[in-house]
């Protein structure tokens, strides 16, 4: 009889929990993006879209909607695009006039750092979609963001954890001149002392790809890409710093010695990628297909993991208030599926999403790192990025 009444108080309290016959809670969610213009495309057979990072929030909010059905709960997202960094500020006072405490932040550093230190942002979670500086990580953390994307330095470190597998420890670092290049560039030579890989060249790109559509435009590339790896030590890799997809492309099969290409172009270390296919992924790259009429990108990808952390959280807790939503993602046994053979979840100490890295070229996934044999005390996803003895982040 004690065992009949525990029972039968377990199905009470469940039944209690649950919402009144067609009563739905609704958790709004917000979406803060800056339009930024591309640059000329190094071809025109992959134009950058207009829309990266919204799409995926959208297939993020359906997904939630589906499981919002049986749970009693509906999800809705308001969305704030805007093209001027200076709108960006007041988009967000928008949304937070409106209640909402949850946004998905598809901003650069800099507008993401405005917005997580304005006063309209006190009680809110803005989820970091673009931004991958290791500052934000680090010197410049808020308590108040969480980064769904990988930073450089977990690309890099994916990177190196390879190089290292596969014992291709001496490679040519190629920097372009944007800053953006820079900061993957000194990614990639904290990656390569944390692993011991030996950087036996380092120099900046500074060949002008403008004249690449001319007649002759091929010929000039392949002529200045010789005459720069002419004479370089022996290496065993080139690594490219071309965050824009300005002229990394140009270095293959054009070096002086035969070497394969990596980083930015090549074999690209990237939260999601075309060829993915495991682990369940080849259904979410069919239903963001069939939504978005394109493919899902790393952008996307980032979009839709923050929204489904926001669906999962308000499912396990039972509850749309955004502090009960908040205080589960916090939860030390918080965990999200996301297409990747392992449980993702937040690190403690910078509020970075751990994921691994897949490293892959334009049809083919070639790995997934961490690469096994590189082991970690509490987590092997740990071995990318900051980890918590390194880390410079003192939350604000």
């Amino acid at each position: 009889m004690p065992a009949v009444r525990a029972l039968a108080a377990v199905l009470l309290s469940l039944l209690a929990a649950q919402p009144a016959a067609g009563a739905e809670a609704t958790l709004q969610i917000g979406y803060l993006g800056l339009s930024i213009k591309h640059q000329m495309p190094n071809s025109f057979l992959d134009p950058p879209p207009d829309d990266e990072g919204v799409q995926g929030a959208r297939l993020g909010i359906a997904d939630n909607a589906t499981t919002g059905r049986f749970t009693g709960q509906r999800f809705e997202l308001q969305e704030k695009r805007v093209n001027d960094p200076e709108a960006v500020a007041p988009a967000l006072r928008e949304l937070a006039a409106a209640g909402i405490r949850l946004v998905v932040a598809d901003l650069p550093a800099a507008q993401l750092l405005e917005v997580a230190d304005m006063p309209e942002a006190r009680g809110m979670t803005l989820f970091n979609t673009r931004a991958p500086d290791d500052a934000l990580r680090n010197e410049s953390c808020r308590r108040g963001v969480l980064h769904m994307l990988p930073s450089r330095a977990m690309l890099a470190d994916a990177l190196a954890q390879f190089l290292v597998a596969r014992r291709w420890r001496n490679i040519v670092l190629v920097v372009g001149p944007s800053e953006d290049d820079k900061l993957y560039a000194e990614a990639i030579r904290n990656a390569a002392r944390k692993f011991q890989l030996r950087i036996v060249a380092d120099k900046p790109w500074t060949f002008d790809p403008g004249a690449r559509r001319v007649d002759t435009g091929h010929y000039g590339a392949a002529a200045e890409v010789a005459r720069f790896t002419q004479g370089m030590p022996a290496h065993d890799m080139v690594v490219v710093a071309d965050e824009a997809g300005d002229w990394g492309d140009e270095i293959a099969y054009r070096t002086t010695e035969p070497r394969p290409v990596a980083g930015t172009q090549g074999l690209v270390p990237t939260s999601w990628a075309r060829p993915h296919e495991q682990w369940g992924a080849t259904q979410l790259q069919r239903r963001f297909r069939a939504r978005a009429q394109r493919w899902m990108l790393p952008d996307d990808y980032a979009s839709w993991l923050a929204l489904r952390t926001i669906g999962e959280a308000a499912t396990r807790s039972r509850s749309t208030d955004p502090e009960a939503v908040m205080a589960r993602i916090r939860e030390p046994g918080f965990e999200l599926a996301g297409f990747k053979g392992v449980p993702l979840s937040f690190r403690d100490w910078d509020g970075q999403l751990r994921q691994p890295v897949l490293l892959a070229q334009e049809h083919a996934l070639v790995t997934v790192s961490p690469q096994p044999g590189f082991q970690h005390q509490f987590s092997e996803l740990d071995t990318l990025g900051t980890d918590r003895p390194e880390t410079k982040c003192r939350f604000r």
